[in-house]
């Protein structure tokens, strides 16, 4: 399984692609397919049909999933995006803000 640099919870922005320049909140993180579900950036409409749950169906507007690569972290300190190290604290390993050396 391959190590990614961000979590779900972590605020990014988009570098690369359509919606370069959008900042968004994680909401999932697809490690086998090496991308993440980012709310409110690469939304698509989904047509659905009409269920139990949704009797009207209809367009529903959803975020799809966006490659790692074309994100970046942004420091909770700075706000400006940086890049992720991974180093030992006693026993744990930690991930830490490159530009801040601030432990996320």
């Amino acid at each position: 399984m391959i190590k990614l640099k961000i979590k779900s919870g972590d605020i990014v922005r988009v570098i690369a692609g359509d919606h370069k320049g959008s900042e968004g909140k994680v909401l999932r993180v697809l490690r086998e397919k090496n991308k993440a579900v980012v709310e409110g950036v690469n939304m698509v409409s989904k047509h659905t049909k009409p269920s139990a749950k949704n009797p009207q169906g209809g367009i529903v507007k959803k975020e799809a999933p966006i490659h790692v690569s074309n994100l970046s972290l942004i420091d909770p300190k700075s706000k400006e995006v940086t890049k992720v190290g991974f180093k030992q604290e006693g026993d744990k390993k930690v991930r830490f803000s490159k530009k801040s050396n601030q432990v996320l």
